[in-house]
């Protein structure tokens, strides 16, 4: 059937859906849930449908396209629309719901499937839910990666070595990347690092940098700012790198999941997608922390340096300590007045950060060079200023927002969570103080979050304050305030 196109200002929020009149589904047979094939001249998408019985909003004869399909498309004239079965793919998610392992085959139609926009969220879900309720295999988890590369775009850079980092995550603050890329950098090194928005954290490495500059950079353009500066720090999902890891994550947040084998692919499909050779992988462990003990970190760890291998990249993992937050921010803005505090060698530094940063620059050097030098010479060129200084290059090749520490504002709405007893700080709730966080408003309020006065091993006196909390919503200060009453006790121990 020929539809006139409605261009409707909804997104939403990742597949492609289309809105049509309940009368025109019932001549056609078409039920809310099924898919369809539109067709304009030589471009053309599968869209699942929804229905409206308003004629005002979606009139019989008429097609509306949400924002992704717009953007697509981008036509005025009638389109051609013919119903469709369902994936074949959605057998294969069925199959690994159902205990079974997947082929390489069968993995890469569910990724070009997700890449394609042919299956809804719910769809994602399930496959999110299978990887994480039934695990992926050694072999599955390889052909995730492959299958995750082969879909997205590819940066090609001119260089033989190409150094990248990634932390697992699970540790609150801890935002190390943005020290170590313009280290690397700043010694002439490569180092095109894309990062991902939070999934369970009150800030990710590009909800951060994203208060010091543009983040939301084309591939064209990154590849300009990297051969400019010699590194970037740019969001991910703005490059089409391995999007099938994009529409995942987006549906893994809601319940804070994340399925190792699926966790694994992520990490490496990026890092292979754009053109790195060797790979420092950050295992925070310990009380608190996504890996309880070292010896779940080691076996995390054999999985990363295999799967590595498999797809060319050398790979060394680094095991830290996890049971409490780095650094003293922890939200957007606070975890950027960090970063900008420790690069210019600031008296308000946190100097957990500082020495993290400085021992992961230097392994990434040690497996680049094989030389024994790399904690020196990171640390000569923060001491330096060439670490700051070529930050500043970065945030400006980027689009400048902020360079100064004093240009980071933070909310006038905040409330001091004050201690009960005195004591030396045994241990302080990673988790606990990351839901806080979230609670007063991060990632999405960047000047929301937390500020820590104190860490373990520190002594603190009755009535002393622990942490300040930071909200730019009146309800969500109130919220996190309720928040922290309720589970004061269990944010902190004492010895």
């Amino acid at each position: 059937m020929k539809l006139k196109p409605k261009h409707i200002q909804i997104s939403s929020g990742g597949p492609y859906v289309a809105i049509l009149n309940l009368k025109d589904c019932e001549d056609n047979d078409i039920h809310r849930g099924d898919r369809i094939q539109i067709y304009s001249k030589s471009k053309s998408v599968v869209a699942i449908v929804d229905t409206t019985m308003d004629d005002s909003f979606v009139a019989q004869g008429e097609i509306g396209f949400t924002y992704e399909i717009s953007k697509k498309l981008r036509v005025t004239n009638p389109v051609s629309v013919e119903p469709m079965g369902k994936p074949y793919s959605l057998k294969h998610i069925r199959k690994k719901l159902d205990g079974s392992k997947l082929t390489k085959k069968e993995i890469f139609e569910i990724i070009s499937d997700i890449v394609n926009n042919k299956l809804s969220e719910v769809e994602i879900a399930y496959f999110a839910a299978a990887g994480y309720v039934r695990k992926f295999s050694f072999e599955e988890t390889v052909a995730l990666t492959e299958a995750m590369v082969n879909t997205g775009s590819i940066l090609n850079l001119n260089s033989k070595i190409v150094l990248d980092k990634h932390c697992i995550g699970g540790v609150a603050g801890n935002r190390t990347t943005m020290l170590i890329v313009p280290i690397l950098a700043s010694l002439g090194f490569v180092v095109p690092k894309t990062s991902s928005r939070s999934i369970t954290s009150p800030a990710g490495t590009a909800d951060t940098m994203e208060v010091l500059a543009n983040v939301a950079l084309d591939l064209k353009t990154v590849k300009r700012v990297v051969e400019k500066t010699n590194g970037c720090i740019v969001w991910g999902g703005a490059l089409s790198l391995a999007p099938a890891d994009d529409a995942i994550i987006r549906v893994e947040h809601p319940l804070a999941i994340d399925a190792v084998g699926q966790m694994i692919a992520s990490v490496l499909a990026k890092k292979k997608s754009v053109s790195s050779t060797h790979v420092l992988i950050d295992v925070p462990y310990g009380r608190g922390s996504k890996v309880s003990d070292l010896r779940k970190a080691k076996k995390l760890a054999e999985l990363f340096v295999a799967v590595g291998k498999r797809i060319g990249l050398k790979i060394k993992v680094v095991f830290t300590a996890g049971k409490e937050p780095v650094g003293n921010g922890i939200g957007p803005a606070l975890e950027a007045r960090d970063v900008l505090y420790v690069l210019m060698n600031h008296e308000n530094q946190p100097l957990d950060l500082r020495e993290k940063a400085l021992m992961l620059a230097g392994n990434l050097i040690e497996l680049a060079t094989r030389k024994k030098n790399g904690y020196r010479l990171a640390k000569k060129a923060l001491d330096s200023g060439l670490a700051y200084r070529k930050m500043i290059e970065i945030i400006k090749a980027q689009g400048k927002k902020v360079t100064r520490p004093q240009e980071i504002t933070l909310s006038e709405d905040y409330f001091d969570a004050k201690v009960s007893n005195s004591g030396i700080i045994s241990y302080l709730n990673n988790r606990l103080i990351s839901e806080l966080a979230l609670t007063a408003g991060a990632p999405k309020d960047k000047r929301a979050g937390i500020y820590l006065f104190k860490h373990t091993k520190q002594t603190i006196k009755k009535g002393e304050t622990l942490f300040r909390v930071y909200a730019e919503n009146p309800k969500k200060l109130a919220f996190a305030k309720e928040f922290y009453e309720r589970n004061k006790k269990h944010f902190i121990e004492l010895k």
